[in-house]
Order: structure tokens, then C-alpha cells, then sequence
């Protein structure tokens, strides 16, 4: 056991002194939001602008309306043109317009008016708001020709069903949010299994071609390397995992001061709060810890079986690692599955087969336990879980053992399974 401990210590220790763990535990939130905000911002700076003519033969369509959609939408400018069409259908690009569109004469309130397309010399992509632009103005007609007041209007626009969908078995349980929670928990998990699955296979590899286990293993057996490498390595991403969990926190509690200074902010703020309120905060954070850890030791052990049954040959590893990827990809397509009926049998034993259940329980967890999840259904998983992280544990330790000194042979699966059944 004290040999166990010392190789979880050095596995640790090693990983979390390198420039790189530091770095990437900095970096990563930082480039994160720096994702979100700097695609937000490139977004709408790179977006297309469009000047639009617009030549009314109905006179209906008025510059009064006109200037108010151009204030209601004001990325792209919709502009009256009193001209001849023929003479300005040539030589519209010349006098700056990207586009323009032609009201009919005989366009009538009481009947469907005929399809208005927009004339242009190229694929005018930001054309969405034009035509809500177009279609605002011809409401505004409308309402007028029938004799539709403004408050009459606003009572039209404005009232709607205020409708919402409630859990029975689980008032608290909102779906909404609950499908946000359950997409970022289930990703953060999938991300975690292959990015630190596969820091456990190279580990492993990189010893072997050192020759470094050779040495180890006189003194310590290969299953004891093993599984001290695993849980050095999921200490190192549960330290970095908490740490970004510390940076949210920080980040949330500096949006909510800067509320004070900018109102605009408390919509934000608003909605993540509501977020964090809607489920059990204290619960889901103990569940996602329980299958972060179980997912990644089960999956951990697989990759450190696969990194002693290789040699350096990366391309090697990749085609051996290629269907444990594969799972845990499926996993993700089992998660949005369960996102659109958590209750659905497919949901329901994606959540309990060990190899699937790391990602897609937490998800239906955030829908209400035990409304959405029976507590059976809760325990069996966790319970499978355990017992097949065990299982694989035993079962990966004997192909590590044979694998771990085994050097210039390329082994497939099925050798590989072979070496697990010796006895």
C-alpha cells in the first residue's frame, strides 16, 4: 500500500510542477470566454451590412415606416427610391445599393400579396432582417387598412400564453435549465476521459520505452503501478477541474459587482443565477464528482492497458485506443438522446451500462432526482459503475503485466485479451 501511495505522489507531484499544467490551468477559462466573447464580437464587426432600395409602386410602404424598422433593425438600412426601375435595375450598384426590392401596385391587405423577392448581383447572405424589415412595415399597413388602433396593436403584439411545463414527481425540476446543466456536465466528463485517458497511455508508454518500468517492476507489482498511476493522474485533473471550478465562482461573483456599474449586466447575472437555483447545487456537484472519478478510473484503466501493450509507435496506440474513443463518442450521441426524454428506455440504460453511464446520468440527474431518476436507477448505476471499474481494474492489471515488458511486438486485441485470461 505505502508503494501504491509513493507512485500516486510521484505521478502527481511530477505533472502538477510542469510549466505546462500550470499554464494550461491558467489559460484555459481565460481562453474559454475569451472564445465565446471574441467569436461574439468578430461575429457582429464581420457581419454584412446591406443597403437596400426599395421602389413602392403601392405607395404604401412610407418613409415614415421605413426610418422606424431602420431604427428597430440597425445593421442593415432599407432605403425609399422613387426612380424608374428599368433605368435603375442597371446601374443600382453604381449608386450604392447592394440590393433592391420592388412593391407591386395591386398589393391588397385582404389577400396573400405575391412573393417580393430581393434583386441583387450576388448572394446577399444577411437578407433575414430585410425581409423582417418588410414585413414589419406591411403588418403597420395592415393595422391601419382595418382599423387597428395602437393600443388595440400593443394588445395583439404583446399578449401571449405564458406557458411552462411542470414535473409532477419533481416541482423543482426545470427543463430548460436542466438541459443546459446536463450538456455542460456531460461534456466537461467526455472532455476529461479523453484528454487524461490518454495522458495515462502515454504515461505509460513513455516508462516502458524508458525502460523505466523495467526497474519499477522488481520492486512493486504491475498491478500497484498501475492503479497508483491512474490515481495520480485523476488527482491532477480533479486539482485542475476545482481550480476552474474556483475561477467561475470568481468570475460569477465579480459579474454580480459589476451589476452596480453596469445595469445592463443584471440579465446576465439574472439568468445564470436561475440556473444555479433551479436544481440541487450540492447534490449534482457530489453526483459529478462520483462519475468524473469512476468514469475516468474505468476508462483510465483501459488506456493504461493499451499504453504497456505498445512501444513508442504513437500510430500504434492510436489504432489500438480508436474503439475506446468510439464509446466514449457514443456516449455523447446517448447524452443528447436523453436531453430530449430523460425518461426514455434508451436514456434510461445509457445511464446504467457503465460505459455510457458517466456521461449520460449526470445529465438526467439534473432533471430532478427522484422524479426524473428513480433512486434504484441511481444506485444500480453507481453500483455497476464501481463494480466494473474494479473488474477492469483486475482485468486491465493482467494485460498490463505481460505488456509492460513485452518490447518489438505489435500486439492486437486479441492477444491482448489472452494475456488478461492466463492464469
Amino acid at each position: 500500500m505505502n508503494k501504491t501511495i509513493l507512485i500516486i505522489q510521484r505521478e502527481y507531484l511530477t505533472r502538477v510542477r510542469k510549466k505546462t499544467f500550470i499554464i494550461s490551468t491558467l489559460l484555459f477559462p481565460l481562453l474559454y470566454f475569451g472564445l465565446i466573447f471574441g467569436t461574439t464580437y468578430i461575429g457582429e464587426k464581420s457581419g454584412t451590412h446591406l443597403k437596400i432600395a426599395l421602389i413602392d409602386s403601392s405607395g404604401k410602404f412610407t418613409a415614415e415606416k421605413i426610418d422606424r424598422v431602420n431604427k428597430e433593425y440597425p445593421s442593415n438600412t432599407l432605403e425609399l427610391v422613387h426612380e424608374d426601375l428599368d433605368s435603375f435595375s442597371k446601374q443600382f450598384e453604381n449608386k450604392g445599393y447592394d440590393g433592391y426590392a420592388v412593391i407591386p401596385s395591386n398589393i391588397i391587405v385582404s389577400n396573400s400579396p405575391d412573393r417580393i423577392s430581393i434583386k441583387a448581383n450576388r448572394t446577399l447572405g444577411a437578407m433575414s432582417e430585410v425581409q423582417s424589415k418588410l414585413n414589419s412595415i406591411w403588418n403597420d399597413i395592415k393595422y391601419e387598412e382595418l382599423g387597428i388602433d395602437q393600443e388595440k396593436r400593443a394588445t395583439l403584439t404583446e399578449s401571449h400564453l405564458d406557458v411552462s411545463a411542470e414535473n409532477l414527481k419533481d416541482k423543482t425540476a426545470d427543463g430548460t435549465n436542466a438541459m443546459l446543466i446536463g450538456y455542460v456536465a456531460g461534456f466537461l466528463i467526455y472532455f476529461i476521459l479523453l484528454i487524461y485517458g490518454s495522458q495515462v497511455m502515454m504515461g505509460v508508454m513513455e516508462e516502458k520505452t524508458n525502460r523505466i518500468a523495467e526497474v519499477m517492476v522488481s520492486s512493486v507489482k504491475p498491478f500497484q503501478l498501475m492503479l497508483g498511476k491512474i490515481l495520480g493522474v485523476a488527482l491532477v485533473a480533479l486539482t485542475q477541474f476545482l481550480l476552474w471550478i474556483a475561477f467561475v465562482f470568481i468570475l460569477y461573483n465579480i459579474s454580480k459587482a459589476a451589476v452596480t456599474a453596469n445595469p445592463s449586466m443584471s440579465q446576465v447575472v439574472g439568468g445564470v443565477q436561475s440556473v444555479f437555483t433551479s436544481v440541487n447545487m450540492g447534490v449534482l456537484l457530489v453526483l459529478f464528482g462520483f462519475y468524473f472519478l469512476g468514469g475516468f478510473f474505468f476508462y483510465s484503466s483501459i488506456y493504461a492497458a493499451i499504453g504497456s501493450a505498445v512501444n513508442e509507435d504513437v500510430r500504434e496506440a492510436q489504432s489500438l485506443s480508436f474503439p475506446v474513443t468510439l464509446i466514449i463518442i457514443f456516449a455523447i450521441f446517448m447524452l443528447t438522446i436523453a436531453m430530449k426524454d430523460p425518461t426514455s428506455p434508451i436514456a434510461v440504460w445509457a445511464s446504467i451500462i457503465p460505459f455510457t453511464s458517466p456521461i449520460v446520468m449526470i445529465a438526467r440527474v439534473a432533471y430532478g432526482l427522484p422524479g426524473t431518476v428513480p433512486y434504484w436507477q441511481l444506485f444500480l448505476s453507481m453500483g455497476l459503475l464501481i463494480g466494473s471499474f474494479i473488474l477492469m481494474v483486475w482485468f486491465s492489471g493482467k494485460i498490463y503485466r505481460t505488456g509492460i515488458l513485452m518490447y518489438g511486438k505489435k500486439p492486437t486485441w486479441k492477444e491482448m485479451i489472452k494475456w488478461a485470461l492466463r492464469k
